[in-house]
């Protein structure tokens, strides 16, 4: 079995340096102080780094235009490796900020092995309205922030021009055009150091960035230039010159794992689990966010995860109602519930049946049977999937999503970890209301009821999903022997 990533999002996330999540009580940066962006025609590389060892480029145009807006042009090139295999992938950002660094319009390519996306959009006011195409489906949203939203970029000045003291804090509203989302990210001076890279020491500006609890650490020099910027999970963005950047590693050979390397070790021994109806675990996770650790099958007190197994024969046949069930028959963006092609092929596994759960078992089987399983980087649609027949969890959680709710069952995802291979892998699953009780399920490994090794700490879709990125390296996991 080919386990694959449920929020290789959030790695995403942590490297293209979204700054997302807000912090209260600091001040915001003031757009009428400095240009953001200094306004020459430099074209800057950074070198892209996983534990150590290189996985590709970016690189960065700054180009002036005669009405004093400044036109952005970004190309990153990496070569992945998950499970085992090297993935390519390609990103292209073309967009336009105006005087204060605000953001205009944005175009934004990405491909990698089993997915492409085109995206463009504009900016009014705060509102960023945008079209994405996947070649399957074209999915129109918008997303509205508390301010004119920013592109993180190589370029910082703005931070070092606003007076700012070592220990103060500043608010900035972003907008992140391969996610299509965005929020306020607070940034932290944690005053001057001295770093070394690549065999030189550098007097530096530290800045640290919140995202939802993971941190993300940038080092800028006097000019306000991105020397280095690291991420927990082990990312790591240096400056460097055109030739060494676009150098590349073409062994596959000692590579290492992204799946693998944020997998969690357990502490102590695992049990058994085909012998357990329910399980203990002892967990350690940052206590800044709010996790959905005490819901559905679970119960959390005192660092103790308890985790019971649902017994389906017990279930009522009646219809009931779980809470919150309303909120999770509505169809969304990325989980089309509404789309003739989804309502289509619910039905027609479905319409024959007047039982839940066994219709929750035939769009189940149906889904584990006829997705191809490879890990596919990009952002899980369900109508995309539908059409494309192939994901991971991401893409198995959210088809499965549309057509239950399709067929009018309350269903939610569910993002957290699954024992693998000796290890706690990040995933994503399912959980749907069957006779007023929340039931678990798997469709990437066809499992109804989930296994008691399916630790949720996440409800909901992308915008939520983001928490998950605070429990790489600060996560661990002992199960307790009963």
């Amino acid at each position: 079995m080919r386990l694959v990533k449920a929020s290789l999002f959030i790695i995403w996330f942590l490297l293209l340096g979204l700054l997302l999540h807000r912090d209260f009580f600091v001040r915001t940066l003031d757009t009428r102080e400095v240009m953001a962006l200094e306004r020459d025609r430099r074209v800057e590389y950074q070198s892209i780094y996983f534990k150590d060892d290189k996985i590709g480029y970016v690189e960065n145009q700054f180009l002036p235009q005669d009405d004093q807006t400044l036109r952005i042009k970004q190309q990153a090139r990496m070569q992945l490796m998950i499970s085992g295999q090297n993935h390519p992938v390609e990103l292209d950002l073309d967009a336009l900020l105006g005087s204060q660094s605000d953001l205009i319009s944005f175009e934004f390519s990405f491909t990698s092995p089993f997915y492409r996306m085109r995206a463009d959009g504009t900016v009014n006011g705060e509102t960023v309205t945008f079209e994405l195409d996947t070649g399957n489906n074209v999915i129109r949203d918008q997303v509205v922030l508390e301010g004119p939203p920013r592109l993180s970029t190589s370029r910082r000045s703005y931070l070092l021009s606003q007076d700012i003291g070592e220990g103060e804090k500043l608010k900035i509203p972003w907008f992140d055009p391969f996610s299509l989302t965005g929020k306020e990210s607070v940034i932290e001076y944690k005053g001057k150091e001295k770093v070394l890279i690549n065999d030189r020491v550098y007097n530096l500006h530290r800045f640290t960035e919140n995202f939802g609890g993971a941190r993300l650490n940038s080092w800028l020099d006097d000019d306000g230039l991105v020397i280095k910027e690291e991420s927990p999970a082990g990312f790591v963005f240096i400056k460097e010159p055109e030739f060494k950047a676009k150098s590349m590693v073409t062994s596959e050979e000692g590579r290492s794992d992204l799946l693998a390397s944020v997998a969690v070790e357990v502490t102590g021994e695992m049990f058994d689990l085909a012998t357990k109806t329910d399980a203990r675990y002892r967990i350690e996770l940052p206590e800044e966010i709010e996790f959905a650790l005490d819901s559905g099958r679970q119960s959390f007190d005192d660092q103790i995860l308890r985790v019971v197994k649902e017994d389906l024969s017990s279930l009522d046949s009646e219809p009931g109602i779980c809470a919150e069930a309303q909120e999770q028959l509505l169809a969304s963006p990325y989980i089309q519930a509404g789309a003739p092609e989804i309502i289509e092929q619910s039905q027609a596994l479905t319409r024959d049946q007047t039982d839940d759960l066994e219709k929750v078992k035939r769009l189940a089987e149906w889904v584990y049977t006829n997705l191809e399983k490879r890990p596919v980087i990009g952002i899980p649609d369900a109508l995309s999937t539908l059409k494309a027949g192939i994901g991971d969890c991401n893409e198995h959680a959210s088809l499965f999503a549309a057509l239950s709710r399709a067929a009018g069952i309350p269903t939610t995802i569910a993002v957290g970890v699954v024992y693998h291979k000796q290890a706690f892998y990040y995933h994503a699953w399912n959980e749907v209301c069957v006779g007023g009780q929340w039931i678990s399920l798997d469709t990437t490994t066809n499992q109804l009821p989930a296994d008691l090794s399916h630790l949720k700490f996440i409800e909901g879709e992308l915008q939520e999903q983001i928490k998950i990125g605070a429990l790489i390296n600060n996560l661990q996991i002992e199960p307790l022997h009963q």
